[in-house]
């Protein structure tokens, strides 16, 4: 398997869930607009038992860091969490059980932003980077973010998530401009390939 790099975007608020296949392994990703209720965590839950990923990445999340223990999904004992003190965005990255990766490494933030893992699937090296951008300041704030895991993002990264950002006029509504922060954006994105 060899991935050089691969974005794997929700942009807009109608969030979907999106599909990766990898040799040997496949991604999921969906904003899940919280998970504080019992029966949106088990109906989310369920979801991830039917599409039976490799690896799922979730976005807005709404956990506090004291609550990361309520998201649990049958099969998936490593979840590795970004949460805000506040009950506002956070980001999850659930590893199927059935798959052999070793983490040697994991960044978060503070704020449930992101949260970066480094290791070993199928004895390839993958980095892969689950993103939920801020509502204001998107572009902005991605592009400072690519700054700061420059080093990291190297062969075999796989960048997920809700950029809540149009990179393409396919992204955005006839009424929203592709302004000066998404061109420079787009242009760094295309810089790590």
């Amino acid at each position: 398997m060899h991935v050089d790099l691969v974005l794997l975007i929700c942009r807009s608020l109608s969030c979907f869930p999106v599909f990766l296949f990898l040799p040997h392994a496949s991604i999921i990703t969906l904003n899940v607009n919280g998970l504080n209720s019992p029966i949106k965590r088990h109906r989310v839950a369920k979801w991830i038992k039917e599409q039976d990923p490799t690896i799922c990445c979730l976005q807005e999340t709404h956990l506090s860091p004291k609550d990361k223990h309520r998201l649990r999904v049958k099969g998936w004992r490593t979840i590795l969490q970004a949460n805000s003190k506040e009950k506002k965005a956070g980001v999850a990255i659930l590893i199927s059980d059935q798959v052999d990766f070793k983490i040697r490494q994991v960044k978060r933030d503070t704020e449930g932003q992101y949260i970066m893992i480094k290791g070993t699937l199928h004895q390839e090296e993958i980095t892969l980077i689950n993103i939920y951008a801020p509502n204001i300041g998107a572009p902005r704030f991605i592009k400072q973010l690519l700054k700061d895991l420059k080093e990291d993002v190297k062969n075999n990264t796989i960048i997920v998530g809700d950029l809540n950002t149009p990179l393409t006029s396919m992204d955005r509504s006839s009424r929203q401009k592709i302004n000066k922060e998404i061109v420079e954006l787009n242009e760094k994105l295309k810089q790590l390939d």
